[in-house]
């Protein structure tokens, strides 16, 4: 599918496919929509920041690390903002790679599943966070590890 439109037809019958907690409503084709649409969007953001978050690293970089001559304090805080551009690059890229594998998710009919338990993980948590992986549960035991 990529980022070309799904047609309703398609997001009806994705939609069915898609689990959901007991007594939740079933997704309809518009809601599937608008989470593809919102992940996409969220993609595309992520995908520039990345762009942005390399080329500042590429200028850092490029100023080298010779520091003979160079005041400790500007030595100093030179590096302070290269670690503080290589962790927001790297946070970055990870948000980046978890909306793309929402989507994968989305587009196989995976979406909303739990990776450890295999039980739906709650259409109300989808919709707020679609790059959960795991139910609650499984989430909040992992958190305790």
């Amino acid at each position: 599918m990529g980022t070309n439109d799904l047609s309703p037809a398609a997001a009806k019958e994705l939609a069915a496919r898609l689990p959901v907690l007991d007594g939740e409503d079933a997704w309809t084709a518009e809601e599937v929509i608008g989470v593809r649409e919102d992940l996409i969007a969220e993609i595309e953001r992520m995908r520039r920041a990345v762009e942005a978050s390399d080329a500042e690293l590429e200028q850092l970089m490029g100023e080298g690390s010779d520091t003979s001559g160079k005041d400790p304090g500007d030595v100093g805080s030179t590096n302070f903002e290269r670690d503080q551009e290589l962790s927001m690059n790297a946070n970055a890229r990870t948000l980046l790679e978890q909306n793309e594998a929402a989507l994968r998710r989305l587009e196989a009919g995976e979406f909303g599943t739990c990776e450890n338990c295999g039980n739906p993980i709650g259409k109300a948590r989808m919709e707020v966070f679609p790059k959960a992986t795991m139910c609650v549960r499984c989430k909040q035991r992992a958190e305790r590890r």
